[in-house]
This record gives C-alpha cells, sequence and structure tokens, in this order.
C-alpha cells in the first residue's frame, strides 16, 4: 500500500483503540500457538476452572478468597464465532455420552472469541470493595501470526527466503517434490492458472510434510496454506514462490507478474485484515508451544522452533507500531511463552522444560528488540493426563508417569485400545538447555523403549465428597493466570 493509505490505516487503528481503551473494564487476552500446542484444551481448562472453583493457589485473588464467582457473557463481537466452550467440555469429559467417549476436541482452524466476566472484591486504599473484570479470550491459529511479517517483505524476498529455507537439510527431502518443479519454471513466461495451481500444490504439499510429527517444523507462512477455511481454491491462496533475478522486473501478463498480483492481494484480503480486526487490539497474549515435539524430532526442529519464537515476537512488535503507541503504553504489555504437554514428563524434568523455552525465547527476544512488554515463560499442563508413580527396573526404582494411551496407540509393538493404563518412562531432559542444539534431548533408561511419543487421553472425570464432579485437573495452569491477569485482579 501507499504511504498515505498505511498512516490512514494506522490511524482508524488508533482511533477504535482509544475509544475501547476509553470505554470498557477488561482486557482481551490472546492465546495461539502453532497447530496441536493446545489452544483449545487451554480455554477450556481456564474458563472450566475459573467457572468451577478449581485448584489456584498461585491465583491471588482467589487463593486469598477475593474471587466470587465467574460466569460466560454472551458472544461481544457480532461478526467473530463463539468459541465452543460446552462442546469441548462435553468432549473433554464425555459428559452426556459417558466417560468411555472422552477425547481430545477439534483444533483451532479459525478465530473465535469468548467473553468471561469475574466477579471479585478489590482490596487496598481507594479501590477497595465489590467489582467486575471482563476477559475477552480471543483465540486463533499461531500460524495466521507468523504471517504478520510478510505485511514488510515484498514477493521477491519472501521467495528468496522461502526457497533458501527449503534447501537446509531438515526441509530438502520435502521440497523435493516442490523444487523439481520450481527449476522448471520461467518466470518471464506467460502467466498460466494451470501453471500456478500446479506450483501452488506441490508447494502446499511442502508445508503439510513440514507439519508432520515426525518433524515438527514451524516456520511454515502462508498459514492460511495450511488452515485455508473458506479461502480454500481463491487465487489469494494460489500462488508460490519463484527462482527470481534481482535485477529484473516483472513484466505485465508474465508468471512472476500473476504471483505478485495474488501474493499482495493474500496480504491486503488476508494478513491485514487479520491485523487490523483482531491482532492490534490485544492487551494480553499467551503463546503455547510444543516444545516437547521439536525435541523428539532433533535439532533442526528445535532451531526452526526458535526462529519461529522470534518471528512471533517481531510479530508483537509489528502489532504495536500504530499511532496509539505514541498517546498510551504499548498496547499487548505482557506475553507468555508456554511449553504445554509438561505432564508427559516426570516433574523433575519440568525445570528443564522450561530453561529450555527460556533459552529459545531469549534469543528471541534479542532479535526483536524493542518488544516493549513483559515476558516469561512457563512449562504446563492445561488438562493433566498422567500421574506420577516409581517403578521398579531391574534393581532399581525409576520415576514414571501412568496414564492411557489413545486407542490404537503402539507403545513397545503393543497395539492400546484406549481403556488400560500403561506406566511410561518419558526420560530426562539435559541440565544444560543448549544441549537440545546438539540433539540431546531426551535420556531414556538404558534397555527401555522411547516412550516419548504416546498421546495419552483425556483423564477420567473425578468427583468431590458431594458427587459433583471436580474441575479439570492441571499442571501451573494458576501460574498462567497470575502472570496474566493478577494486576488487574487486585
Amino acid at each position: 500500500m501507499s504511504l498515505l493509505s498505511d498512516l490512514a490505516f494506522e490511524a482508524r487503528i488508533a482511533a477504535r483503540s482509544v475509544a475501547e481503551f476509553v470505554t470498557r473494564s477488561g482486557v482481551r487476552l490472546g492465546v495461539t500457538g502453532l497447530s496441536r500446542s493446545g489452544k483449545t484444551v487451554f480455554i477450556t481448562a481456564l474458563v472450566h476452572n475459573l467457572i468451577k472453583g478449581g485448584r489456584l493457589p498461585v491465583l491471588r485473588v482467589h487463593a486469598e478468597g477475593r474471587l466470587a464467582r465467574a460466569r460466560i457473557e454472551p458472544q461481544p463481537d457480532d461478526a467473530v464465532p463463539r468459541f465452543a466452550y460446552e462442546d469441548h467440555l462435553r468432549a473433554l469429559t464425555g459428559e452426556g455420552t459417558g466417560p468411555q467417549d472422552r477425547r481430545w476436541p477439534q483444533s483451532t482452524r479459525r478465530i473465535s472469541e469468548l467473553r468471561l466476566t469475574l466477579e471479585f472484591e478489590r482490596r487496598g486504599a481507594w479501590r477497595s470493595g465489590p467489582a467486575a473484570f471482563s476477559i475477552d479470550i480471543v483465540d486463533y491459529p499461531g500460524e495466521w501470526l507468523l504471517d504478520l511479517p510478510l505485511m514488510a517483505k515484498s514477493y521477491a524476498q519472501w521467495s528468496r527466503e522461502t526457497i533458501a529455507a527449503s534447501a537446509t537439510a531438515a526441509r530438502a527431502p520435502l521440497a523435493a517434490g516442490w523444487r523439481g518443479l520450481l527449476v522448471t519454471l520461467a518466470p518471464h513466461a506467460p502467466a498460466s492458472e494451470e501453471v500456478v495451481r500446479q506450483a501452488a500444490a506441490r508447494f502446499t504439499d511442502y508445508l503439510k510434510a513440514c507439519r508432520e510429527d515426525r518433524y515438527a517444523l514451524s516456520t511454515l507462512p502462508p498459514g492460511r496454506f495450511l488452515m485455508p477455511g473458506d479461502l480454500e481454491g481463491t487465487p489469494a491462496l494460489t500462488f508460490a514462490p519463484l527462482i527470481l533475478d534481482a535485477a529484473s522486473e516483472a513484466q505485465p501478463g508474465t508468471l512472476v507478474a500473476m504471483m505478485e498480483r495474488r501474493y499482495e492481494a493474500y496480504k491486503s484480503h488476508v494478513v491485514r485484515p487479520f491485523f487490523r480486526d483482531h491482532f492490534a487490539r490485544l492487551d494480553r497474549q499467551i503463546v503455547l508451544v510444543d516444545a516437547l515435539a521439536a525435541l523428539n524430532s532433533g535439532p533442526a526442529a528445535v532451531r526452526d522452533l526458535e526462529t519461529a519464537l522470534a518471528d512471533v515476537l517481531l510479530a508483537f512488535r509489528a502489532g504495536r507500531s500504530s499511532l496509539l503507541s505514541t498517546i498510551f503504553a504499548p498496547r499487548i504489555d505482557r506475553i507468555l511463552f508456554a511449553a504445554t504437554k509438561a505432564d508427559h514428563l516426570h516433574h523433575t524434568s519440568h525445570d528443564r522444560l522450561e530453561a529450555i523455552l527460556r533459552l529459545l525465547t531469549e534469543r528471541a527476544i534479542k532479535r526483536a528488540e524493542g518488544v516493549g512488554a513483559a515476558v516469561d515463560v512457563i512449562a504446563l499442563a492445561a488438562v493433566r493426563t498422567t500421574r506420577e508413580a516409581s517403578v521398579r527396573h531391574g534393581n532399581d526404582k525409576l520415576d514414571a508417569i501412568v496414564g492411557t494411551p489413545l486407542a490404537g496407540e503402539s507403545v513397545g509393538g503393543e497395539i492400546f485400545d484406549g481403556k488400560s493404563e500403561i506406566a511410561v518412562f518419558p526420560g530426562e531432559l539435559p541440565a544444560d538447555p543448549k544441549a537440545v542444539f546438539r540433539g540431546e534431548a531426551i535420556a531414556v533408561p538404558e534397555g527401555e523403549a522411547d516412550f516419548r511419543f504416546v498421546r495419552f487421553r483425556p483423564p477420567p472425570a473425578q468427583t468431590g465428597p458431594d458427587g459433583h464432579a471436580l474441575p479439570l485437573p492441571h499442571i501451573r495452569l494458576d501460574r498462567a493466570l497470575e502472570f496474566l491477569l493478577g494486576d488487574k485482579l487486585s
């Protein structure tokens, strides 16, 4: 866009943000993370524990007995789908169908929102007394967040960076099919819809292959290629990189001109509206990170995750560079990076998981100078699927976790039915977090199979003395809530 239209765009954001700042009492909390990091489960567990009075000792407003109740309010934004909290809770607990049918809810594929209001007692000085505080929880795919840096990149720059990344050792085998076609494409040949569609399809296949569990690569923009939704098949999602000569310009009617036009359409019709309508309005943000998947896949996936986290922080900086930042403090003033699935490790490794994520985010912060927000890291499990046990292994007793694998999971050659519990030796993360870049991720007991890829079912519902179902069990959900919201509930 032109400089004039960019300024007008920023002015509209600033005007709306000022109005929201003056008229509302609450925060907009963004919840994101890359695919399968647990966004839906996190939000469901957060809401359920607040509504049902879960065990939240680190959340001060709850620990001090000042939280009267939490309630779900009507959907605040008419044009945004509501987060289907009740459906997701039924999936996790099997409510209505039976506990044997409990399952993980469908993952985030579009933006959604839920408003939760907390009634509590303020403490101290002139602000003491009853109060109400609203939390607008905005759930969106992390892949969309990684698209924001595209706003500052030309088609030629994006093409060069994407092609260079596909040539790395970890990606080259996965990109072979697409790169085989790429070298046959002449950028200055006449534009052809058939050629563009074929190139986009091969490119998308490469992105999908990178995302598979055994590779767990993270930096895969454009994000909508993996989650197209109602944009599937549109020209805005039908383009791909080309090998370009830096000195040449795109002539009208050529293949490169067609690709460039669609790349710019993607930014205009997909990326920019997301920034304008949703991202630029956030106050607080949690980024969920499936660090264990990267550790399982090796150093290449860990380095790729580090790059993705750097891009995430760059996106937050871009999100706040509006006219509003010259009037008030930066809009997003707290960002929490959370390593999920901590229940897949014994608690003795939780600090090490947190140290690894801290190392990755510290490097990211250095690359994103001026982020202007308080940033912290945590290891958590929004829903705890395992319990800990000590199991004899030869003459030794080893720390283990006990849980129920999903139906069809293969563990040590045995296929599980989704009903039987097993004890797993999860191994230990290295004491030195830098070791993950050398491939020294998890050490398992000698002679034991590597059980790190086991996927567990949601835990069976627990009931209290009165027979009512207890809130979903978790690990450090309360610590996350205190960092994100505690200062607003004093």
